[in-house]
């Protein structure tokens, strides 16, 4: 497994839950920047948060306000920090890695990252 993302959980709706991320010990990590991506039952995977090669984060809109994402590429991490999580945001949440050749019109596109993370799965239910 080259990335690896903590263990997620249940949480009820407003609460408040942190994933992180990290690619694993030897693996060349240059150039390359970190992102997550959450799928649903039934749904297609879809785009939560990422950064640009600029260094700005990038939200979808779901996730703008509420979460939080944070990295360190030198360490090879990503973190998300999600706050008042709501029931629709249950899913498997993945991270993922996209080549730094990447432009910023293609980096909330899933097939942009070739890397992915095991996923984990985020329960929001009271």
């Amino acid at each position: 497994v080259q990335l690896q993302a903590s263990e997620g959980g249940l949480v009820q709706p407003g609460g408040s839950l942190s994933l992180s991320c990290a690619a694993s010990a030897g693996f060349t990590f240059r150039n390359r920047f970190m992102g997550w991506f959450r799928q649903a039952p039934g749904k297609e995977r879809e785009f939560v948060a990422t950064f640009s090669r600029s260094g700005t984060a990038l939200y979808s809109d779901f996730a703008k306000g509420r979460f939080t994402i944070s990295g360190d590429n030198a360490k090879k991490t990503t973190a998300l920090r999600m706050n008042s999580l709501k029931p629709e945001d249950t899913a498997v949440y993945f991270c993922a890695a996209r080549p730094g050749s990447v432009i910023l019109s293609q980096s909330r596109a899933a097939s942009a990252y070739d890397l992915w993370g095991q996923g984990t799965l985020v329960t929001v239910s009271s």
